[in-house]
């Protein structure tokens, strides 16, 4: 195997392009001399001289731009040539240069600052008035929600005026954090960080998991390398221990930095911090697996890999489809050509989204979707404008746009009277600030449909008289044209709602419907009227001022020709005649009325959920905008179980992995047993134990740091597997925790659960540091539905609160699952 030049690799290397110095080390470190092919020996001793000369030579040019020990470097300094092999994207360069662009909050605060991709083209460094922590003046690509051009943000709509669009840029980011409003000094500099950002995205999201180890590797050898001479002394080792969370035994430490120093000057250079990498990256248990098949060879061919699959419970498994993935997943090419996998595509294969825990086939949409919406859960809002508390939190068109984002399906607009006649969002009697509703219904057109193209519900909350809701009529009508619903469909089953296949594109409106024949004072009660009825039994809210409810009572014709599906209704009873079953009537309950019905009618809730919609809202004790579990309410069948998708927490997680599958579209298939009008299932006597579920916790590897600022706080690691499903399966357990080791721990523990309804359940993996003394924090999470749950030996990729990637961070455990 020929090697190319190191010099001429690095002026071809491009960041976007990885492999890296580290994607060349890794295979080095993985391959090794023993699973290399025929000439491995030599291609193996070739490559390590050449990863190092390219890795020096990388330093130099980096240290050539003027970057600190610390690694975050000072772009405020005249802009620097860009890194070679970045000169290849223009737009990246430009980014590499740094631009200064406006930051905009309000009317008047306009501030100019500095910002800069850094050299892992992963992170932007951008200048701050105050000088603050160095993790403080960094955004990373990969949490970045989306990239917009012009004034398609709240904030530069209101505030932007003064700069054209063509300057201007929104760059949204994943969870709390408010947006970046930008303005460039010109529209080509703009659109160079929109293209730019874009690229970046693009390559992110197509890196494997190996990939992102590389970067993550090559950026703490660059900032442990403190004075930047590409040799690593034993206080530049330490420090890059702590940097990865390992808080190794100093005599440890050294006893392993002198097994390495084979030139004994007290410092590692090329070959030897190679093999020290080496050491500290061995994954034994993945070894242990690979050599369990593999055989003396240390290579696994179609047939052994095979036997290695059907051990796994892969479906399919077949020897056609061993030798796909020795094609897609071997970087070896002598190995490839010989249909044989090394050790090294053998990890790659299991880091891959094809060897993780979540079947692959369920991340696209691959269920029925023509069946009536009833039949479906449907990923639901509560008080979607507001960013933060119902008492005195911010409303924003930009929350609606991130629930959106999220695959929220059903979005809340609580409609109040506004000056000058034009209706206003926000939460009545209480200091949250208000928006226009018909911003809301812009925001409805433009991104409802981005993430998934299946309906969208509006459910309103209406408190506005009646010529204030025929201009709410009209907004929806002409901002949203054809893709408004007004009429019924043409259907074979007018007994039955359409389907999602057959809404795709469409907006429903959720509202009270006038009746055929109006009562003596001609007035109806208002969606809001009716929830307020409930709720003043249950003493949750104080009675509206008596001016608002007189102009709430009466409902615009215009407003209720809208409600065409979903006609906002009080539930009354859940045992109706068979002939006034009416479809298209919704109800809303608080919900503590959603438990009283299941805890005293679970089986008639359940069929009542099997042919109406169900919408259940939070408390409004909850001032805090906190969540309830929404597991008991999907256990009887309620399609619109909504949260607030503003607050973080177990609940949201929840929320996620619930509608994880099929696409993310917001819509996930219910359970037979709770789509049947006839069905005998109660979730209060789900019957006995069908399923046995067993974990073995095996490792992690690269637990991220929770302080970043205090070199010294290693995570002290432990693992809690969660079970949320009928209350009979409800349960958790943990393994016990490891001390001073969030690089690499090792547990090696089985946690077993018994299941009487499966196909109701989700497991949700939780990461926490242990603290003898106070509660343990949080490091990280996924939650899954446990019918895409795989077998096997899986890795979980691990997601922050806000529901992030923290990668390269994983679990690595094996499931179990039988079914009696």
């Amino acid at each position: 195997m020929s090697l190319p030049d190191p010099g001429h690799r690095l002026q071809k290397r491009c960041h976007l392009d990885v492999p890296h110095f580290a994607h060349a080390l890794w295979r080095l470190l993985t391959i090794g001399e023993e699973g290399s092919p025929a000439r491995g020996r030599e291609a193996y001793c070739g490559a390590k001289a050449w990863v190092w000369r390219g890795w020096r030579k990388g330093q130099q040019v980096l240290a050539g731009e003027g970057r600190g020990a610390s690694g975050q470097g000072r772009p405020d300094a005249p802009g620097p040539p860009a890194p070679a092999g970045l000169t290849e994207d223009e737009d990246v360069r430009a980014m590499l240069r740094g631009s200064r662009l406006r930051k905009i909050r309000s009317r008047t605060w306009h501030k100019e600052r500095l910002y800069r991709l850094q050299e892992d083209g992963l992170s932007v460094w951008f200048q701050r008035r105050i000088p603050r922590a160095p993790s403080q003046h960094i955004f990373f690509v990969q949490h970045i929600e989306a990239v917009r051009e012009g004034h398609q943000s709240e904030g530069l709509r209101r505030f932007g005026g003064a700069f054209a669009p063509a300057r201007c840029l929104t760059i949204a980011f994943k969870g709390r954090r408010k947006n970046l409003d930008l303005a460039a000094p010109t529209a080509e500099e703009a659109q160079r960080w929109v293209r730019g950002l874009t690229k970046l995205r693009a390559r992110l999201d197509a890196m494997s998991q190996r990939e992102r180890l590389d970067h993550w590797i090559h950026s703490y050898l660059h900032r442990a390398d403190s004075n930047q001479d590409s040799k690593m002394s034993f206080k530049e080792i330490k420090s890059l221990l702590r940097m990865v969370n390992v808080d190794m035994n100093d005599m440890y430490a050294y006893l392993l930095f002198k097994e390495c120093d084979h030139s004994n000057n007290d410092r590692l250079e090329g070959a030897e911090i190679e093999e020290f990498l080496r050491q500290l990256l061995k994954r034994p248990e993945l070894e242990e697996i690979f050599h369990q098949y593999s055989g003396e060879d240390r290579v696994l061919s179609a047939p052994e890999l095979l036997e290695f699959l059907e051990d796994q419970g892969e479906e399919g498994a077949t020897l056609a489809r061993a030798q796909q993935l020795i094609q897609t997943y071997e970087l070896n090419e002598t190995a490839k050509q010989h249909e044989l996998m090394t050790l090294d595509g053998f990890m790659m294969y299991l880091l891959s989204p094809e060897g993780a825990a979540l079947d692959n086939t369920h991340t696209c949409v691959f269920q029925d979707m023509n069946q009536p919406l009833a039949h479906y859960f449907i990923s639901s809002s509560h008080n979607t404008y507001l960013t933060d508390s119902q008492i005195g939190g911010p409303s924003s068109t930009e929350a609606y746009v991130r629930a959106f984002a999220q695959g929220c399906r059903c979005v809340e607009l609580d409609c109040w009277e506004g000056p000058g006649g034009e209706p206003v969002i926000y939460h009545g009697h209480t200091l949250t600030s208000k928006i226009l509703f018909r911003d809301v219904v812009q925001a409805v057109r433009d991104h409802a449909f981005t993430l998934s193209p299946y309906p969208v519900i509006l459910s309103l909350e209406n408190h506005c008289g009646l010529e204030q809701q025929a201009a709410m009529a009209h907004h929806l009508c002409t901002i949203l044209g054809d893709m408004l619903v007004t009429q019924a469909l043409d259907s074979p089953n007018p007994e039955e709602l359409p389907s999602p296949e057959q809404l795709k594109g469409r907006v429903l409106v959720k509202g009270k419907k006038l009746p055929a024949a109006r009562s003596e004072d001609g007035r109806a009660l208002s969606d809001r009227e009716e929830e307020e009825e409930e709720d003043d039994e249950e003493e949750e809210e104080e009675v509206e001022a008596a001016v608002q409810r007189r102009l709430a009572k009466q409902i615009s014709p215009e407003l209720s020709a809208l409600a065409v599906y979903c006609h906002a209704t009080r539930l009354r009873t859940l045992h109706p005649a068979p002939n006034a079953l009416q479809p298209c009537q919704v109800s809303s309950l608080s919900e503590r009325k959603a438990k009283k019905l299941i805890r005293e009618a679970g089986n008639s809730f359940v069929r009542h959920n099997a042919r109406q919609l169900t919408r259940v809202y939070p408390l409004g004790l909850r001032m805090n905008s906190a969540n309830y579990s929404p597991q008991e309410m999907w256990n009887s069948g309620c399609q619109l179980v909504a949260l607030n998708f503003q607050t973080p927490g177990y609940e949201m997680d929840l929320n996620a992995g619930r509608f994880l599958v099929n696409g993310q579209c917001g819509y996930v298939l219910k359970p037979a047993c709770l789509r049947q009008p006839d069905s005998t299932f109660d979730p209060e006597y789900p019957g006995p134990p069908r399923t046995t579920l067993s974990i073995q916790v095996l490792t992690a590897q690269q637990l991220p740091k929770l302080n970043a600022e205090k070199p010294h706080s290693i995570v002290d690691p432990l693992v809690r597997v969660e079970i949320h499903g009928v209350p009979a399966d409800c349960a958790r357990q943990e393994t016990d925790y490891v001390l001073n080791n969030g690089f690499n721990p090792r547990w090696g523990q089985t946690l077993q659960f018994q299941l009487r309804a499966p196909e109701l359940a989700l497991v949700r993996f939780v990461v926490e540091d242990y603290d003898a003394t106070s509660p343990n924090d949080f490091v990280g999470q996924f939650t899954l539905p446990l019918s895409s749950l795989k077998q096997g030996y899986r890795h979980i990729h691990l997601l922050s609160k806000d529901g992030a990637s923290l990668s390269p961070a994983t679990l690595f455990i094996q499931i179990r699952i039988q079914r009696s």
